[in-house]
């Protein structure tokens, strides 16, 4: 039975958790994903543990932050003026909105807090900050 390696196509199944059991993704909902090891479609240190895993196999994974979206870096949380966005917007906790900066560079920001005269806006990916655990099965290595 092949091992999988650098350059193996592989199709893995999997939930993943964070440390107070909520499921942050699952294969069940969204299928089975394939990936080339060593093309950077997952992050560097789920590949090194599915390498050398067999067809059939499973395995816990945990990653720290750090080896998954990194840190919450509050360089990514800004506060902005109200009065910048339209009057009849309105504007919640939790939404998501396209802010363009300078050079008509765009981004994805969370709403995490609303004021009389401020929004803050947090660009941090959801996943930042948290350990990540994947209950993971290589289903195919070709």
């Amino acid at each position: 039975m092949t091992q999988a390696k650098i350059g193996s196509n592989v199709t893995i199944s999997y939930i993943g958790t964070l440390d107070n059991g909520r499921i942050f993704h699952s294969t069940d909902e969204h299928g089975p994903q394939s990936i080339t090891i060593g093309a950077d479609q997952v992050f560097p240190a789920l590949e090194s543990a599915i390498i050398g895993m067999r067809s059939g196999e499973t395995k816990n994974i945990v990653l720290s932050a750090d080896d998954a979206y990194g840190a919450r870096r509050p360089e990514n949380i800004i506060s902005v003026a109200r009065h910048a966005f339209p009057v009849e917007k309105n504007i919640k906790v939790g939404q998501k909105l396209s802010i363009e900066f300078a050079g008509g560079v765009s981004r994805v920001m969370v709403v995490s807090g609303v004021g009389e005269n401020d929004v803050t806006l947090d660009g941090n990916h959801p996943l930042a900050g948290l350990d990540l655990t994947f209950a993971l099965k290589l289903d195919r290595v070709e």
